[in-house]
C-alpha cells in the first residue's frame, strides 16, 4: 500500500529544491529529495538523493527549459515511485503573503491572483514561487497546493515595529514592515526546546546568514522585531541585495544619475551586497579565500552589519539571553561565527574555539552571559508540517 506523503517545493530563479515527507503517525519521514537547477540555461541539472544515494542526471535544454518542464520531471521521477508514495499535499515556500495572508493556506485562482500583485516586493523571488504552483497544479491534478509565507512569522509584531514614518494612510493600505525567512526561525523556534532549552523561553537573536541574510528577535518562541521591512532587499547586506540604505541614495540615482525604476531595482536586488562591494563574487566562501582588499572589505562589513543589527535587536527585546547561527554562512563558516561572536563580546557573549570550530551545537563557552548556537534550519519540513495541519492529514 502506498505512504501518503508531502511534496514540498522551494522555486528559485532557475532551480527549485524538492522533498517528499511520508506521513509516519504523528511524524514526517524524509523520503526522495533533491533538485533541479540551471532551469532555462544550457546545462540543466537534476540531483535526487534517496536513502542515502545521490544520483544525477544531465538534462537537454528542452527538459529544463522552464519551470513547467522542471515539475514534469519531478511528476514523472514521483510518478515512478507511485506504488510507494500518495502525493496527498504540495506545500511551497511563498516569500511576500502581505498584510492578507498571515498563515498558510489552499491556493486556488483567487489566491494565486492576489499574490501576483506582491510580485514588485519580492522580485527575486515571488514570480518563481508562484510559477511554481501553477506548474505543480498541472502537473499533479486535484492535489491540493499549500502555500507557506515567509512574511507569516512575523505578524503580530507590535505596531512600531511595523511602522514606517510616513503619512499613516499608507501603512493602512500596506506600506509596513514585514520581515521575511519566517518560515526559517519559525522552524529554528520550534527546535530551541531540545536543541538549546535554556533559551528556549527567552530573548533570543536568530542570525539566518545565507545569500539572502537576515536576523530575527525572537522572545518567548515569538517574532518581536527583523532586520528585513517591506521588501527582502532591507536590512543586512546580502550576496547581491543592498540591505539597509537611506532613501536618498535613490532619488540620487533617479534625479541626478537618471536611472530608471528598473535599473534601480536591478542594482539594488543583483549588483549590490558583497558582489558590489568586493568587484568579487557574491559567494562568502570565495571572499573569505580572496586576498583582494575590496574582498575582505566586504567581509567585514558584512560582520560589522550583523554585529551592529544583534545589537539593534536586543534592545527591542528589552536584553539578550543568546545568539543562533543559521543558514548556508551561519551554519558552516566558523570565521564569520567567530567574528560576529567577538564583536559581541561587549554584549557577554565569549566564544568557545574549539566548540565553534566543531560546529556546536553551543559554541560558546560555559558561564557566558548570552550563550551562542549552531542550529540548523530546515524550511521544507516546517512546510511539510503546516500542509499537513492544515489539511488534517
Amino acid at each position: 500500500m502506498a505512504a501518503r506523503a508531502v511534496l514540498v517545493l522551494n522555486a528559485g530563479s532557475s532551480s527549485i529544491k524538492f522533498q517528499t515527507f511520508r506521513i509516519a503517525g504523528r511524524g514526517l519521514d524524509v523520503g526522495l529529495r533533491g533538485q533541479i537547477e540551471g532551469i532555462g540555461t544550457a546545462h540543466p541539472l537534476a540531483t535526487m538523493t534517496e536513502a542515502g544515494e545521490k544520483r544525477e542526471r544531465k538534462l537537454s535544454s528542452a527538459e529544463g527549459a522552464d519551470m513547467r518542464g522542471a515539475l514534469v520531471l519531478l511528476a514523472q521521477a514521483i510518478g515512478a515511485r507511485a506504488g510507494e508514495l500518495d502525493i496527498a499535499a504540495a506545500g511551497h515556500r511563498v516569500v511576500h503573503g502581505g498584510a492578507e495572508y498571515a498563515r498558510p493556506l489552499v491556493v486556488d485562482d483567487a489566491v494565486l491572483a492576489k499574490l501576483d500583485k506582491l510580485v514588485p516586493l519580492a522580485p527575486l523571488h515571488q514570480p518563481h514561487n508562484l510559477s511554481a504552483i501553477r506548474a505543480a497544479r498541472q502537473a499533479l491534478p486535484g492535489v491540493p497546493q499549500v502555500a507557506c509565507f515567509d512574511t507569516a512569522f512575523h505578524r503580530g509584531h507590535a505596531q512600531v515595529a511595523e511602522l514606517f514614518a510616513l503619512p499613516y494612510e499608507m501603512y493602512e493600505a500596506g506600506v509596513r514592515r514585514y520581515g521575511f525567512h519566517g518560515l526559517s526561525y519559525e522552524y529554528v523556534a520550534a527546535t530551541l526546546p531540545e536543541a538549546a532549552p535554556e533559551i528556549a523561553t527567552g530573548r533570543v537573536v536568530v542570525a539566518h546568514l545565507g545569500s539572502g541574510a537576515s536576523l530575527c528577535g525572537i522572545k518567548g518562541g515569538r517574532s518581536i522585531d527583523s532586520t528585513m521591512g517591506f521588501t527582502a532587499v532591507d536590512g543586512l547586506p546580502m550576496g547581491t541585495r543592498t540591505g539597509q540604505l537611506d532613501p536618498g541614495v535613490v532619488l540620487y540615482l533617479m534625479q541626478e544619475r537618471r536611472l530608471s525604476a528598473k535599473d534601480i531595482e536591478t542594482l539594488l536586488y543583483k549588483k549590490s551586497g558583497l558582489l558590489g562591494i568586493s568587484g568579487v563574487s557574491n559567494d562568502m566562501r570565495d571572499l573569505l579565500e580572496s586576498k583582494a582588499p575590496r574582498a575582505r572589505l566586504a567581509v567585514d562589513y558584512f560582520v560589522f552589519r550583523v554585529a551592529r543589527e544583534t545589537a539593534a535587536l536586543a534592545s527591542a527585546l528589552g536584553g539578550i539571553d543568546g545568539v543562533v547561527f543559521t543558514a548556508g554562512i551561519g551554519e558552516r563558516s566558523v570565521e564569520i561565527r567567530r567574528r560576529v561572536c567577538e564583536g559581541l563580546a561587549w554584549l557577554g557573549v565569549e566564544l568557545d574555539a574549539a566548540a565553534n570550530e566543531r560546529g556546536g551545537p553551543r559554541i560558546s563557552r560555559a558561564g557566558s552571559r548570552v550563550s551562542a548556537w549552531v542550529v540548523p534550519t530546515n524550511e521544507e519540513l516546517m512546510i511539510a508540517r503546516h500542509a499537513r495541519e492544515l489539511l488534517g492529514l
